[in-house]
């Protein structure tokens, strides 16, 4: 299962009810933080989730209203006793803006491992799960995310039990390693099933809409995209600085096949985007104009 919350959802500028850009997510015990604008620590506060386990920080670009909450977070990371590294995602020249944040918060407990994108699609293996990033078009080099959680087939007991495999040896096989027994070797394909069907979610901001937000979100649970203007006469102000209409996201969540679409990253010209669902529902019926605080617990689709 994983648990995932909308910590803040305005674009360009906070106000008293809506905080800057950031995501996090939390699996196994793991938890992902996806841009961090101003706001994002008190955002968390109200939650109840503590930034303590972060386990990585994933930019999408370096516009102050994706990127300036770090230094606070920084800060109060060490200040909650952390130790372990934290590692942190982006476009290329990531450490180098990390570094000129840090001014502010130059002492730290803990170690910063970083990771700049330069591929137009590049994959990273957190373990039990993976991240994903894909270039989106905005008017920096901007990037989308996936996270993704695989699941792999049913353990086949009888197929064990036919090859004469001691139980001691089954859970090996189920974690994936290849095992030795009386001079053979047995590989995880010989005693598991078909792989079944995972969790992914997509995160998306700051773009045009793209053939590469299409093909990356396919088929997602849950495809969190832009939408920072819902007014029907701000089209061209979209395309000049390189944003996205609600109606533009909605028909990438038709066109990709998503579960569900929350809409995020609202103008702060728009005080009340629901007033524009109706017509947002009617390309793509199962989206939702997210608040602050939007939370979902996504889990693994129950078997027959």
């Amino acid at each position: 299962m994983i648990d995932v919350c909308l910590l803040g959802t305005g674009g360009m500028m906070p106000l008293p009810y809506r905080y800057l850009t950031a995501m996090m997510a939390r699996y196994n015990g793991k938890s992902i933080l996806i841009d961090c604008g101003e706001g994002t620590q008190i955002a968390m506060k109200q939650k109840g989730w503590s930034p303590k386990p972060i386990d990585v920080i994933c930019f999408t670009h370096f516009h102050a209203d994706h990127i300036s909450g770090l230094p606070g977070m920084l800060l109060t990371m060490g200040n909650a006793e952390r130790t372990e590294p934290l590692l942190i995602i982006g476009p290329k020249g990531l450490e180098k803006v990390v570094g000129a944040l840090r001014m502010i918060a130059p002492e730290l407990p803990f170690e910063l491992r970083f990771h700049e994108l330069s591929q137009p699609f590049e994959q990273i293996d957190m373990g039990d799960y993976r991240i994903e990033a894909f270039r989106v078009n905005h008017n920096v080099i901007c990037y989308g995310y996936n996270l993704i959680v695989e699941r792999a087939g049913r353990f086949q007991v009888e197929k064990a039990k036919i090859l004469g495999l001691p139980v001691q040896l089954w859970n090996p096989l189920q974690k994936g390693n290849v095992v030795e027994f009386e001079g053979k070797t047995y590989t995880p394909d010989m005693v598991m099933g078909s792989p079944r069907k995972g969790i992914k979610v997509t995160y998306c901001t700051d773009t045009r809409p793209t053939r590469s937000i299409e093909e990356n979100a396919a088929h997602a649970d849950l495809f969190i995209c832009e939408g920072m203007y819902g007014e029907p006469d701000k089209q061209q102000k979209a395309r000049e600085h390189k944003h996205m209409t609600f109606y533009e996201a909605a028909n990438l969540a038709k066109a990709a096949e998503v579960s569900q679409m929350w809409l995020t990253h609202y103008s702060p010209s728009l005080p009340w985007p629901d007033q524009y669902l109706p017509q947002v529902t009617k390309i793509f019926p199962n989206a939702i104009t997210a608040k602050d605080g939007q939370t979902i617990e996504l889990d693994f689709e129950e078997e027959n």
